[in-house]
């Protein structure tokens, strides 16, 4: 039997919409959220917008909070340093995401104990993604897998379920769209428990724009991977260019080695220097990757400590909580 409302333990659960000029759908995202989770609390962090995006959300009666840095990743930076929760939700602010699952995917993080959910999207028809869009989420979900990897299909959806460890343990360092992409190699990184679950995906309504540029924010997403790898896995970024360097040295050499042998002579003292200089370059790289690794694991342990030392979330059954906006 289900225990009666006053019994039901009490979840501190925050819904997280960053927006920039989203006046057309900003207070039916909030209405359907109110709806799916009731009691929740809502935060609307406007992003320097132009129309009447602040004002519409404070009348369907969000948290409304500026964030002036120009970017969706100093955007969530604020959230996650500003807000205290239990239970994250973040989920865009262009009416795209069907929300009217939300306790069930909160169930289910709780129930099996994770620090993610992705909602994989899952178009309802050709207009929800643009080409480009699919091909390059195709690209750099395959580039992560092979970087981090990763077992993700979406790792860009911006509709997700975070633990308060999880939250408050995520360093944010990017400043625009490629922060999902931080999101995900952050759990990568940590080895957390995570999960990735469909969920319908629509094209946004009439007269609502995409603040997504797919050339440039795509270069910046690629810049991310790299960056990220560098970080996370040191030893093989600079080893792969030891190896390069390494190549090169030995392919232009061979025949200078050779001749050298033959005729105890070397012609070509230009290239001879070139593959010495090579061979040194593979050399430093390969030393860059040792040292940098060993940095590495101390960073990685110092995020895994800091990340067990917040709180798990609440030991709570399915269907046995209730919203509190305490």
């Amino acid at each position: 039997m289900e225990l009666p409302a006053a019994d039901k333990a009490a979840l501190k659960v925050s819904v997280l919409l960053p927006c920039l000029n989203e006046a057309g759908t900003i207070a039916e995202v909030i209405r359907r959220i109110g709806n799916a989770l009731p009691g929740a609390a809502v935060y609307v962090y406007d992003n320097n917008s132009t129309d009447d995006t602040a004002a519409l959300a404070a009348a369907a009666g969000a948290v409304v909070r500026k964030e002036s840095a120009p970017g969706k990743g100093n955007v969530v930076r604020r959230m996650f340093a500003d807000v205290d929760a239990d239970i994250y939700v973040m989920v865009d602010s262009d009416l795209t995401y069907d929300t009217s699952g939300l306790r069930g995917l909160i169930d289910h993080l709780l129930e099996n104990k994770l620090d993610m959910i992705v909602g994989a999207r899952r178009p309802e028809d050709s207009r929800s993604h643009r080409r480009g869009h699919t091909l390059g989420n195709r690209m750099f979900n395959r580039i992560a897998s092979i970087l981090f990897g990763s077992r993700f299909e979406d790792i860009f959806s911006g509709y997700r379920v975070l633990s308060r460890r999880f939250v408050k343990s995520f360093p944010a360092v990017s400043k625009g769209f490629e922060i999902e992409t931080e999101l995900t190699v952050h759990a990568l990184d940590l080895r957390v428990p995570v999960v990735e679950i469909p969920v319908a995906y629509r094209a946004r309504p009439d007269g609502s724009q995409s603040k997504l540029r797919t050339l440039p924010d795509g270069l910046r997403i690629l810049r991310t991977l790299i960056r990220l790898c560098k970080e996370v896995r040191p030893l093989a970024f600079f080893a792969s260019f030891a190896l390069l360097f390494a190549l090169a040295s030995v392919t232009l050499g061979y025949p200078i080695l050779v001749e050298w042998l033959d005729t105890g002579l070397v012609p070509r003292v230009p290239t001879a220097i070139l593959c010495t200089g090579l061979m040194v370059l593979a050399s430093l790289s390969l030393a860059c990757g040792v040292i940098l690794d060993s940095v590495g694991k101390s960073r990685h342990e110092a995020k895994r400590l800091c990340y067990l030392g917040l709180s798990p979330a609440p030991d709570v059954g399915a269907g046995k909580w209730t919203t509190t906006s305490r």
